[in-house]
């Protein structure tokens, strides 16, 4: 579904399913890196967890 979104979005932006698809694709690929960053970097973050190593 955030695909098509994107893509409409993109679409009326630009005018362009092309330019729509890929801002799409890009768009999910920086989120999914950034979450996957996030995700790595607030598992290494041990403050306020009690009874765990």
């Amino acid at each position: 579904m955030g695909l098509v979104m994107m893509t409409l979005v993109g679409l009326i932006a630009t005018g362009s399913v092309a330019v729509g698809g890929v801002v799409a694709l890009v768009n999910t690929a920086i989120g999914l890196t950034l979450y996957i960053v996030y995700e790595r970097v607030w598992a290494g973050i041990s403050w306020g967890r009690h009874g765990e190593s």
